[in-house]
């Protein structure tokens, strides 16, 4: 602008008032334009999503599949993870287990709330991997009342936050018994429930596992007012890995992925002998293939819903665990069917590998 003005004073320079404006605005733009591009090149919104503000409630440490799910919210750049509550009884073995997990894969900046001891007859079967890693070292913050801190997380969120829940309801209930507003401002994915199919793609529906250990929990979560979206057994019973997408995990060095491998391994071995003849029969499982990886359809949930058949259903939990369409009970949109199982299955290894495209 200094040597515009300059020639303006040169009388051998005759610009007009309308020139010089003109010529001022292309400077401007000019001297604007590095900025520009470099925005555009680091990730402004323009060439980014924004992020999904959510919180995780998880019973992670009894099936495997939980932390399969938590792998793949980690790798997933629409989910910006505010804090993980440990649900279903045991928080300090589960804490601990979040804990050791996140710290090993690079998040260890991520909150860490404990549940109520209530509940909870599963077996520690990630224990081994523990080892003697103290819940006390974590980096990040370890809330000892997870209720209260799931309920200061989603009323002090400035963006409309989603709290995904994958596994039994006692800790999310004792935060909206806390505070029930929570439920006015909060998107809730969940993997909950058996509609027309139940365990293994049986025809006969099922009384779904995080419903029945739990079941007044599960009623009073079930029919709050949130916008509450569910992957039943109907869609996520289905979810297996094995062939080439397992093999790919299986030679991954990805930290979140060795992580949850090392895991599974660990898993298959200390998981009851009843168990194991249920899950694994022909003595496949961990190096040749995944069991069924229910929970991570609800994470996938939470960032699109184009693979699945949605249905808008009136669903009341009954006193013996079932998920029963009524037209008494909670509207709700539920993932009943896949359009493309195999293209999810896709989405998953790929997503978990870092390969899969980014929501837009």
């Amino acid at each position: 602008m200094n040597g515009l003005a300059n020639c303006m004073k040169n009388e051998s320079t005759r610009i007009s008032r309308r020139r010089f404006v003109s010529a001022a605005t292309l400077a401007t733009a000019a001297l604007s334009l590095p900025n520009l591009i470099c925005k555009r090149t680091l990730g402004s919104p323009t060439s980014h999503p924004r992020r999904i503000p959510v919180v995780l409630a998880t019973d992670i440490g009894g099936d495997i599949d939980d932390t399969w799910a938590l792998g793949l919210l980690l790798k997933s750049p629409e989910l910006d993870l505010k804090l993980v509550v440990t649900d279903y009884g045991k928080p300090q073995y589960r804490g601990t287990l979040i804990a050791k997990f996140l710290q090993t894969t690079g998040h260890g900046d991520i909150s860490i709330g404990l549940g109520p001891d209530v509940y909870a007859d599963s077996v520690d079967a990630q224990a081994a991997w523990l080892g003697d890693y103290d819940l006390r070292s974590y980096k990040g913050t370890i809330h000892q009342d997870g209720a209260k801190a799931l309920v200061d997380t989603l009323m002090t969120s400035p963006e409309a936050p989603t709290l995904i829940s994958i596994g039994p309801t006692p800790t999310i209930a004792a935060a909206l018994t806390l505070e029930p507003r929570i439920a006015d401002r909060t998107r809730f994915v969940g993997m909950f429930g058996s509609i027309r199919v139940g365990y293994y793609g049986s025809q006969t529906p099922s009384a779904e596992t995080n419903v029945k250990v739990a079941v007044k929990p599960a009623q009073q979560v079930l029919s709050a007012p949130w916008n509450i979206t569910i992957t039943p057994l109907d869609t996520c019973g289905l979810v297996t890995l094995e062939g080439d997408r397992y093999r790919r995990l299986l030679a991954s060095k990805d930290p979140v992925v060795a992580a949850i491998i090392e895991n599974y391994r660990l898993w298959t071995r200390s998981i009851p002998a009843e168990w194991s003849r249920a899950l694994d029969p022909d003595k496949r499982m961990s190096e040749e293939r995944s069991t069924v990886l229910y929970d991570t359809a609800a994470i996938y949930l939470a960032i699109t819903q184009d693979l699945c058949t949605m249905e808008r259903l009136d669903i009341r939990v009954t006193d013996d665990g079932f998920t029963r369409i009524d037209p008494s009970g909670k509207p709700m949109n539920v993932a009943s069917a896949w359009k493309d199982l195999e293209a999810y299955k896709d989405f998953l290894v790929n997503r978990l590998l870092g390969n899969a495209p980014v929501r837009k």
